[in-house]
């Protein structure tokens, strides 16, 4: 299966491995046929990729016209200037438009809209570059909660490591969810994170708390979640008052102690949902909400579909 990844000076070298190294894997434990992966390239010139290596090309963007099932463009610092180069532009339109599956890594996406390729289509990019891209390209409906959109044939992916995630789904796609789990386990990753866990997850969208109390709390709130985590009873924990406690959040956190223990339930049940069998009443129970009909509400707030319509379309993306 002919995958071409697009790359140029500046781009990000872990969105290029995310993609050619789980792809090869595939191939390594079963993948039949095989990715025959190639890394093309304006002129076909070595490029000096994040934090600073060299990369040959297999050839030169502007001439190959072999056969592509998959076309992959990557992102990185010199994705503004990609995007702004009239004849890579051009020619990721060219090939795009005899490829089955057209994909962008992290702000790889500048290029796929300059390409008019996302015009009236959902897509994402990393959180920190979505609001440009909105601004640059109001055609696209830009999304920058998910890790990637699929939008028919188009498909967009969050920041640098969210390519993984991306990868495996097409793995799953082409060759079955029983394969791309034994790629999951030779990479040593997760398998695989639903293209709608938000990129800002509770566990990643800000650093560990400098406060001592608020720190204790956050990680007595992540091991117990199914234990009574109201107002009184973490405050009794901390040894402060329930409004000291509140003030103690806001300040270091931007929500109050209620607001983060749902947010790490829904989290940790969305998890559950897209990964398991679960039934959803122990998937609530487990994540310490009182019954499926407060998940269920709890689920519609965070990602606007209910458990069930979350684990369908994971189902859907995985097979």
């Amino acid at each position: 299966m002919d995958t071409v990844v697009v790359g140029y000076e500046d781009a990000e070298l872990l969105d290029l491995s995310c993609v050619t190294s789980t792809l090869s894997v595939a191939g390594d434990v079963g993948a039949d046929p095989p990715y025959a992966v190639r890394l093309l390239t304006p002129g076909g010139r070595a490029i000096t990729c994040r934090p600073g290596l060299r990369l040959e090309a297999h050839g030169a963007l502007e001439h190959d016209t072999a056969p592509i099932d998959t076309l992959v463009v990557v992102g990185g610092l010199g994705s503004e200037a990609a995007a702004r180069d009239p004849v890579l532009v051009a020619h990721v339109r060219r090939l795009a438009r005899d490829a089955r599956r057209v994909a962008s890594v992290c702000t790889g996406a500048r290029v796929l809209a300059a390409a008019g390729l996302l015009d009236g289509r959902r897509a994402t990019t990393h959180w920190r570059f979505a609001a440009d891209l909105a601004r640059a390209h109001p055609e696209v409906t830009v999304d920058p909660a998910p890790i990637f959109v699929r939008d028919g044939r188009i498909a967009t992916s969050a920041g640098v490591t969210s390519a993984l995630d991306l990868t495996l789904s097409f793995v799953a796609e082409d060759h079955g969810p029983a394969l791309a789990r034994r790629v999951a386990r030779s990479l040593v990753t997760y398998l695989q994170r639903p293209g709608t866990q938000a990129q800002m997850s509770l566990h990643v969208a800000a650093p560990v708390p400098a406060d001592d109390v608020v720190r204790r709390v956050v990680d007595h709130v992540a091991g117990h979640l199914d234990a009574d985590l109201g107002a009184t009873a973490l405050a009794a924990r901390a040894g402060v008052s329930e409004r000291h406690l509140a003030r103690l959040f806001r300040a270091h956190l931007g929500r109050t102690p209620a607001e983060h223990v749902r947010r790490a339930r829904t989290e940790a049940a969305a998890h559950l949902v897209a990964t398991t069998d679960l039934p959803l009443a122990r998937v609530a129970a487990r994540c310490g909400f009182r019954s499926t009909e407060t998940l269920r509400t709890a689920f519609i707030d965070a990602y606007g579909r209910t458990p069930s319509e979350h684990r369908r379309a994971f189902a859907v993306s995985a097979s």
